[in-house]
């Protein structure tokens, strides 16, 4: 149960140490990595990596909630640098490039399915809201067709990256998602 007092800068170093190894595991392919393992690339002791997360179940949940965190940064940044239109469709590039990328960590996280743990809820509900800061941003600018919501969009891009078992299926996500990208811009104020 983490404590209301700061934590000690070694303290800090090595979880982050500990969030990086298992993250570098996870995203390799190495669902399966033991903690022992995971702290031994981390340069710490298990008994280090068990102060800092009580379960094997709860490193791999910070993991991914940091990935999506990340990932949910770039909105942001995508309508800082470019229009409301080019930025969603950067955006949907990146949630296919997230999925083929997450593979060895969807594994991971499968180890927490059975948990209830919340962290798919409140994930999806970031990945949401992340989609519906760039499509108020497009319909705001006339360049994305209204009444489409982040999560159906976000039911959408899962549908296609389910694929992900199939041969190619990353070729064709991205394909699958140009549609989707022409499909919200038809009808807008600023497009045909």
């Amino acid at each position: 149960m983490p404590s209301s007092r700061p934590m000690r800068a070694d303290a800090r170093r090595n979880r982050e140490a500990l969030l990086t190894a298992a993250r570098e595991a996870f995203l390799t392919g190495d669902a399966d990595a033991h903690v022992e393992e995971i702290a031994r690339r981390a340069g710490v002791a298990v008994g280090t990596l068990y102060r800092h997360f009580e379960t094997r179940e709860a490193l791999v949940a910070e993991v991914y909630r940091q990935e999506v965190a990340e990932l949910c940064a770039a909105p942001a940044r995508l309508l800082a640098d470019h229009a409301p239109d080019e930025a969603l469709r950067r955006f949907l590039l990146l949630l296919v490039e997230h999925s083929a990328v997450g593979k060895g960590m969807a594994e991971a996280l499968e180890s927490i399915m059975a948990t209830g743990s919340p962290i798919f809820d409140d994930t999806r509900a970031e990945m949401a809201r992340a989609l519906d800061e760039l499509l108020a941003a497009g319909v705001a600018a006339g360049v994305i067709r209204p009444g489409i919501s982040g999560r159906v969009l976000l039911r959408a891009l899962g549908g296609i990256c389910g694929m992900r078992a199939n041969k190619g299926w990353e070729d064709d996500a991205v394909r699958i998602t140009a549609i989707f990208y022409d499909g919200l811009r038809y009808g807008a104020t600023g497009h045909g």
